[in-house]
This record gives C-alpha cells, sequence and structure tokens, in this order.
C-alpha cells in the first residue's frame, strides 16, 4: 500500500475499465479491500479535492495494489485526475439510505427523440447505485454529456433501489416526464453490471471546444486498446499543464507539441480530445481547409489569432486535424503552404516555456509533413497509433457496445479474433452496422414490434452480417471482397492444399510449435503451373478457410510510366498488408513484373529490387505471408526464387484422372445432373483437361439443357418448367466438342 490511516487508505487513480464507464463503479485490489474491511457491491467514501460515493468492486489481480480504479464522471465528482491521489475511506451502512426520489437535470443538447427514452434508461442503468446532489452522472445510451444529481428525498447519500422514482428535468427545471417512472420497472441490476454484459455505444462522440468549467465529453474509458499510447501522449500534456514548477526545477523547458500519426480511424483525434477534456484545458481545433483563405496572408493571420486565444485562455491545447494539409514539405511551387508552415514554425518557437500552450498535430502522411516541424523544441515526440491488436480489439468493442443489449450468445472475444487489420472507427461500424441488422431483423406484428422495441436484442447472426459488410479501412485499398471460396471448392491438388496450410495456417495455430524450434515460418509461396489449373482458386480458397486478411495484386496494375510509381506502389501493398498482419500478399502473374533483370525494362527491374527489399524485410513480421502465382516460372528473376524469399514453390500440374473426378464434383454440384451422367467415367474420358476446361465444359453443358427449354416455350412457361431442366449425358458429349483440351 502506498499509504494508510485508521479511516481509510491512501490510493492513486487510475483510469476505469472500459465496461465500467457511467457506473460509478470503484474498483480496489483485495489487500485495500480486506484493509477497508468492506465487501463487493458496498458503498466507499472517496476523498479528492472534493468527496463522492461509489459502489466498490473488486480490481483485476494484475492491477497494482496502490491503485482504485474509477470512470471520469467519478473523477470529476472528487475533483481528482489521473496519478492524483485519493483517500478511499468505508461508508456507513446506515448512513446511506434507500432513496423515495432522485431528480436530474438533463444536458441542454438532449434532443426530443432522447427525452422520451431518458427516464426509462436512467431508471434502468442506475439502479442500485449510490448518489449524492450536485455530482454529475453519464446514462450510457442516452447522451454523451452528464446528468446532474440536482434533488434526493430523503437529503444526504442515497441509494437508488426497485422502489425509487427518477424524475428527469430539463436545466430550466420543467419535467420531461410528468409522470415519473418507478425504477423497479427497468432491468438490468447489480449482477447484469458486475458481469459488464451492459455496454454503450457513444464512444466516438465528438466533444467541441470546452472551457476549462466544462465537464467531460470524451473520457479515458471512451478509448479502447491504445493505453501505451494514451500513457505517452499524458505524460507529454498533463505533466507540463499540471506541474510546469518540476520542468522548471530541472533546468530544461517542457515539451511543446506531440505529433500523433498512424492509419485513418485509429483515434488519433479521440485521444486529442480526451487528454483535453481530461486536464481540464480549452481546446483549440485547426482544420487545414477552414484557414486557407485567396487572399495573401489571411490564412497566416488566422493561425496568428488562434494562438493568441489560446495564450490568453491557458492552459489550451492547440488541435491541428490532418496536419499535413497544411504543413507539407515546402518547395518552390506551393506559395501559400510555404507560407503558412513558416508562420506555424514561428508560433511554435514563440511559445513561452510555461508549458501551458501545448501544440498537437494529427495525421495519417506522417513522411509528408516539413522535416523542419519534426524536430526537437517543435513537435517533441512522435507517437504512432497503429492498427490495434486482438487484445485492443477486444477493448474496443466493449467501449462502442457498452450500452449495447448483446444477447449471451455473443462474445466480444470471439468478434475480436476475427476482425484482424480493423481499426476503432472499423469497430464502430461493426456494432452500428450489427444494431441495425438487429433492427431490419425485428418483428412485423405490431404487439411484437413494441415489444421487441422495449427490450431490443442484438444476437451473433447481427454481428455475423455486420462483419460481412464491413471491410477493414488499413485495407480498404487493396483488398477485394473477403473471398467465400475454401478448399472445399477446389478439386484435387492435395499436396499443394497441404503445403499452403503448413505455410500459412500453421504459423497462426501451433505459434509455440514454432517458438520453441526457433524455426522461422516459411516467408513466401510460389504456385507455378500450365495456365488454367487453379493457381489463382487456390490462393482465394488459402484466405477463405484461414480468416486472415487476404491483400491480391495484379502484376501489371503495379506498372506505372512515372518514375518511381511502381516501386511506390509495392512499398503501399507491404505497409498495409503490415498493418492489417497476419495477411496474405498474392501476386497474380508475378511473371508480369519480375522479369529477370537485364533482359526486362527498366521499370520491371526497379520493381523486382523493390520487391527483394520487402521480402528481405518480412522476417521481422512472421504474420505476414507472400503468395505468388505465374505459368512462366523461368521468366522470373532468380533472385526472387532463392531461400528467405519465395523459396517455397509448389507445382500446381495438370489434374490426373482422380483430380479431374473431383473436379467435375466440384462444378456438377447443386446442378441437376441426370442418372446417366457417370462422372469417373467422364473422367477418365478427359486426358490432358485443367480445372478451366472442366468449369467450362460443365458450364456449357448446362447451357445446352437451358437453351433446349428456353426456345421450346415462352419466357413465362419456360421459367415454370425450370424445375424440370436436367443436365444429361448427351449434353456433356456435345459439350466436349466446344471445349477442347489445349
Amino acid at each position: 500500500m502506498s499509504g494508510s490511516d485508521s479511516a481509510g487508505v491512501l490510493l492513486s487513480v487510475r483510469a476505469a475499465e472500459k465496461r465500467d464507464a457511467g457506473r460509478g463503479v470503484a474498483r480496489i485490489p483485495e489487500s485495500a479491500r480486506r484493509q477497508l474491511g468492506v465487501l463487493s457491491g458496498d458503498t466507499v467514501v472517496i476523498e479528492g479535492e472534493s468527496t463522492t460515493v461509489a459502489k466498490l468492486w473488486p480490481a483485476d489481480s494484475a492491477v497494482p495494489e496502490n491503485v482504485v480504479q474509477i470512470d471520469g464522471d467519478t473523477r470529476a465528482n472528487a475533483g481528482v485526475h489521473i496519478g492524483d491521489t485519493v483517500t478511499v475511506r468505508t461508508k456507513d451502512k446506515s448512513a446511506i439510505r434507500e432513496a423515495e426520489r432522485v431528480t436530474l437535470t438533463a444536458p441542454p443538447a438532449l434532443s426530443d427523440r432522447q427525452q422520451a427514452i431518458t427516464t426509462r434508461e436512467a431508471t434502468k442503468k442506475l439502479r442500485n447505485r449510490p448518489v449524492r446532489v450536485g455530482e454529475q452522472i453519464r446514462i450510457e445510451g442516452v447522451d454523451q454529456e452528464p446528468f446532474r444529481v440536482v434533488d434526493t428525498d430523503p437529503d444526504g447519500d442515497v441509494r437508488i433501489t426497485s422502489t425509487t422514482t427518477i424524475r428527469v428535468v430539463d436545466p430550466s427545471g420543467a419535467p420531461l416526464d410528468d409522470a415519473g417512472t418507478e425504477a423497479g420497472s427497468g432491468v438490468g441490476g447489480d449482477e447484469s453490471d458486475a458481469t459488464g454484459s451492459a455496454v454503450e455505444s457513444s464512444g466516438t462522440t465528438d466533444a467541441g471546444d470546452l472551457d476549462p468549467e466544462s465537464v467531460p465529453g470524451v473520457t479515458y474509458e471512451d478509448i479502447g486498446g491504445l493505453d501505451e499510447e494514451l500513457e505517452l501522449v499524458r505524460e507529454m500534456i498533463e505533466l507540463p499543464l499540471s506541474e510546469p514548477e518540476l520542468f522548471q526545477r530541472l533546468g530544461v523547458e517542457p515539451p511543446s507539441g506531440v505529433l500523433l500519426y498512424g492509419p485513418p480511424g485509429t483515434g488519433k483525434t479521440l485521444i486529442a480530445r480526451a487528454v483535453a477534456n481530461e486536464v481540464d484545458a480549452r481546446f483549440e481545433t485547426i482544420s487545414g481547409p477552414e484557414i486557407m483563405s485567396k487572399y495573401k496572408g489571411e490564412s497566416e493571420e488566422q493561425l496568428r489569432r488562434t494562438f493568441e486565444t489560446a495564450r490568453e485562455n491557458a492552459p489550451t491545447i492547440v488541435f491541428f486535424d490532418e496536419i499535413d494539409s497544411i504543413a507539407g514539405t515546402r518547395d518552390g511551387e506551393g506559395d501559400a503552404e510555404n507560407r503558412i508552415v513558416g508562420q506555424l514554425l514561428t508560433l511554435m518557437d514563440g511559445l513561452d516555456g510555461r508549458g501551458e500552450v501545448i501544440v498537437i498535430g494529427a495525421t495519417n502522411r506522417v513522411d509528408s509533413i516539413d522535416p523542419a516541424l519534426r524536430r526537437g523544441g517543435r513537435f517533441d515526440r512522435e507517437i504512432q497509433i497503429g492498427v490495434p491488436d486482438a487484445t485492443g480489439r477486444k477493448e474496443i468493442l466493449e467501449v462502442h457496445t457498452r450500452g449495447m443489449p448483446l444477447a449471451d450468445e455473443v462474445s466480444v472475444d470471439a468478434i475480436a479474433r476475427r476482425t484482424h487489420g480493423f481499426v476503432g472507427a472499423d469497430l464502430d461500424a461493426v456494432a452500428s452496422e450489427a444494431a441495425m441488422a438487429a433492427i431490419r431483423d425485428r418483428p412485423t406484428d405490431g404487439d411484437e414490434r413494441a415489444e421487441w422495441n422495449r427490450e431490443p436484442v442484438v444476437t451473433k447472426r447481427h454481428f455475423d452480417e455486420a462483419l460481412a459488410s464491413v471491410e477493414p479501412s488499413a485495407m480498404r485499398e487493396y483488398v477485394a471482397e473477403s473471398p467465400s471460396t475454401d478448399f472445399t471448392d477446389v478439386g484435387g491438388l492435395e499436396d499443394a492444399k497441404q503445403v499452403l496450410r503448413e505455410s500459412v495456417e500453421w504459423p497462426l495455430t501451433y505459434d509455440k510449435l514454432f517458438e520453441e524450434t526457433n524455426t522461422a515460418p516459411p516467408s513466401g509461396v510460389l504456385l507455378y503451373g500450365p495456365p488454367g489449373t487453379g493457381k489463382t482458386l487456390l490462393a482465394r480458397a488459402l484466405a477463405g478457410e484461414t480468416d486472415v486478411n487476404f491483400v491480391r495484386v495484379d502484376g501489371p496494375e503495379i506498372v506505372d510510366r512515372y518514375v518511381g510509381e511502381s516501386e511506390k506502389a509495392i512499398r503501399e501493398v507491404f505497409e498495409r498488408a503490415r498493418q492489417a498482419a497476419p495477411s496474405i500478399v498474392f501476386f497474380d502473374e508475378i511473371d508480369a513484373i519480375t522479369a529477370a533483370r537485364g533482359e526486362g525494362h527498366e521499370v520491371t527491374e526497379r520493381v523486382v529490387s523493390q520487391l527483394l527489399t520487402e521480402l528481405d524485410g518480412m522476417r521481422e513480421n512472421p504474420n505476414l505471408v507472400v503468395l505468388a502465382a505465374t505459368n512462366r516460372k523461368e521468366h522470373i528473376d532468380p533472385a526472387l526464387l532463392r531461400p528467405g524469399r519465395l523459396d517455397t514453390h509448389v507445382l500446381v500440374p495438370e489434374p490426373e484422372c482422380e483430380a479431374r473426378e473431383k473436379i467435375l464434383e466440384v462444378h456438377t454440384r447443386g446442378k441437376p445432373i441426370a442418372g446417366d451422367v457417370d462422372l469417373a467415367a467422364l473422367a477418365a474420358d478427359l486426358e490432358g483437361y485443367t480445372g478451366a476446361d472442366l468449369e467450362a465444359l460443365v458450364r456449357d453443358a448446362s447451357m445446352k439443357a437451358i437453351r433446349e427449354v428456353a426456345t421450346a416455350y415462352d419466357p413465362d412457361e419456360a421459367n415454370a418448367k425450370a424445375g424440370e431442366v436436367v443436365v444429361k449425358r448427351r449434353h456433356l458429349e456435345a459439350a466436349r466438342e466446344n471445349v477442347d483440351a489445349p
């Protein structure tokens, strides 16, 4: 313990778990709980600059012993920030009485539609919660801004129970629901709270400009999967604002700026807003297009005015969203942009040493920013906000499903594992889309629909639909539809399938085996063989089989007439794939861009060199596999085919008799095939046919069967006889005359 006295324990404040936001919960370690002599669910008093009450729950065993986890509202009620020390005391059970009535004021921005459900949701979410007059409370699923407790009956600290009447009034005091609502009519008491099964969807709501007295809009509990990055931002921003004298004693200047960079949708803007809210700083946003003016000097004047306002209202955070749009590398062409960058450099150098104005920049194109901005004294630290891993995705999903009534079958863990490459914005879209799917799926009957509207439920099937319609934004530029093909759609080729499984599935499934044996999995696989044998189909089937991200690149589309563009395209492909690992990069017709150097065009020579560099750099990321297909292996530069690059070569040959039969089974699956068709005999008779030839044969036979019915009847009659269409042996024999083996 960090310290204690007879009346309580001293604990350091830390952000709450994502599921606890808006629930008035304080989680403390087991040792502190024993010292206080309280049980889970009891009320405790938290003393900072102010005093508040909260419901106690045990902290996870990984949480340090000197920590209390409380959410943004509880921190505001106690007048503390993260890192501050508070005293946690017991509350005599006789001193907290059951409330008969609690009156709340709603946020001014609450819409009429939200007002209609406010009382019901307040009833549901506040049950068994201790409150006192003057405190702020967020009601999940209603509004991001908190409500305020203005009156309780009886006075003093009270606990909302199943018999408490919740009354919600607007800021003027007029009731939103004159009748009031009994808290017992709500559902979801302590048990659902304790498991964290209840959750919220407003994790990305923006808070506008805030003055120092404003209440939190976005809090640290609304940011999932970025704990390490958030800690780095906090130490760069909170310390200079809260303890400037510390830097003076150390004899160093506090940081002037922080540059957040990473793919779109990862939470850069959200972090800036949350930090501004948590440190009670004014928040000035500068958007590039807004300050651009056709008149010379006006853009610079707007920048100067913004910084002047920031100084006058310090402490202030000046936030440049998409800073690359106004601070790109200076050159001889963009006169206005050059002047804006120059003005920005001057303003950042002119910030005084007290650290009361801090600049945050956010961009997804960090390399395009002028290098003069990226030195110490301007943007002192660059923090990458990357694509979240499975643990981060789970946290983000917990944020975005906090107020969502999930069915028991919905596993946030399972969804997190399935969403490789999804950033926070994508996961927000998944949660929203699942809710929309649930709405589309509700009953059509009036009474049943009204009942569903009162108690909606989002099921696993709704999330499955959402995942099918939302693709990861980090990959959107290169990913086609997620392949629905799997190995059951590929006839034969068992050896090739096994090699692909070992190269892609095994490193993910048996990672411990590779780790213990210190074995690096294959980094690249080349599928080669005659045209039409199923190389591209195998690659698509592998992606569908392994549930990893699939980046398909057609060789010819990489080639560009401008110097450097082809190599840049290769770099971008690998960068996107790395961000969304585990992933497969598939180069179809790779011979088009990898001709042996000295024999091909200058462009392909540069592409080969870039590809060699990227393949060599893949060893650092074992969750990235390159797959390539060609029917002209001898034309590929030998340097690409050596071990460590495309080191596994898989021949995809013309199918043998048994494989041809399996391919025919795949292509006749679901077709009305007559009983006189013997696939085994047909396969034996089709020597030299590839998979593509066999698919064409079956398709042509099906067309002949359709043609017989379509030409014999008018359209309505023909459609009515659709169930009578049968593909017969004679159709297949006739099709052989049109489809010859190569």
